[in-house]
């Protein structure tokens, strides 16, 4: 099943989507409160909008984000993309990437829709995306085995981790890890597609096996297959569960693909900012099979509110 929540004549609804057409749900809810209800209380949900309720059709609505998240950890789990990254600072893997699936919280308020307007962040001039899919979490657990976790995830989602790399390299020297580099926009969308519909397109080893394109303006500057992930969701949510809780509606994001997942990666490989940073107009549209489409235009931010440097106290 696949699950959406949209705006339609001046109304936020939820429902399921079938055919390219969306059946609300027939008694207003949110996809995050059913989601907390269970699986079950949401599956029939699904099934009592599709004979219950007239759908629209997708094109005429417009699409918000599936839920929003309590809480968003996004992860780095494609080798190739860190080692382009850092090969841009003269650097290589490091060892301590091996050892576990590294991952920061970002802003769960900042999360938009599949078609939203993206403004640049206040004083960025080094704009980028992010590729991803997102595992969405439909059951509280901690210490999970990867063998447990698999029950906890509910579905999937894409993800694009919109990111101000100059604020970011800047802000990370500080060694807290991004912050304000990461806070103006995360894209999850279309919609939320459940752990059934992909599991036929797990392989051996326990990964999705879907493909990954992200295009700007048309142009195509990433390809690669989740299935290159150097961990599974299942692993992620273990690690995350690990000493503490995850709740419902927590999203995991799988970290930036390689192969042109982002512009950081290109530029660390090639050595120049080229393919150049985003600037207002720029579309970028991110598809994932079985899952989706995103298409977020970049459009101009607002200039950052001038704060005073530190008081030095030595």
């Amino acid at each position: 099943m696949r699950f959406a929540t949209f705006a339609h004549d001046g109304k936020r609804q939820s429902g399921i989507v079938a055919d390219d057409r969306i059946h609300a749900f027939e008694h207003p809810v949110e996809l995050m409160d059913l989601i907390v209800e269970g699986e079950k209380c949401l599956r029939e949900a699904g099934e009592r909008a599709l004979t219950g309720s007239l759908p629209v059709p997708v094109a005429d609505v417009r699409l918000l984000p599936p839920l929003r998240p309590p809480a968003v950890r996004d992860y780095m789990t494609f080798e190739s993309h860190v080692a382009g990254v850092a090969r841009g600072y003269g650097d290589t893997v490091p060892e301590e990437w091996y050892t576990a699936p590294a991952f920061y919280f970002t802003n769960p308020y900042s999360v938009i829709g599949a078609h939203d307007d993206v403004p640049v962040p206040p004083g960025c001039l080094r704009f980028d995306y992010e590729l991803e899919v997102a595992a969405v979490i439909g059951k509280a657990g901690r210490d999970l085995t990867p063998e447990q976790a698999r029950e906890h995830i509910i579905g999937y989602t894409v993800l694009n981790d919109w990111s101000a790399r100059d604020l970011q390299g800047r802000e990370m020297r500080v060694k807290l890890g991004p912050a304000k580099g990461k806070d103006t926009a995360t894209t999850l969308g279309p919609w939320l597609v459940t752990t059934d519909e992909l599991e036929p397109r797990r392989n051996a080893e326990g990964f999705l096996d879907l493909a990954l394109t992200v295009q700007v303006n048309g142009e195509t500057t990433g390809r690669d297959r989740l299935a290159n992930m150097a961990w599974t969701f299942e692993e992620m949510a273990a690690y995350a569960s690990r000493g503490t809780w995850i709740r419902p509606g927590d999203v995991l994001g799988s970290g930036t693909c390689g192969n042109g997942g982002c512009l950081a990666e290109l530029w660390g490989r090639g050595g120049t900012l080229q393919p150049p940073p985003l600037i207002p107009g720029d579309t970028v549209t991110m598809t994932v099979e079985g899952i989706g489409t995103l298409s977020n235009t970049v459009v101009e931010g607002v200039p950052p509110v001038r704060l005073p440097p530190a008081r030095r106290r030595q």
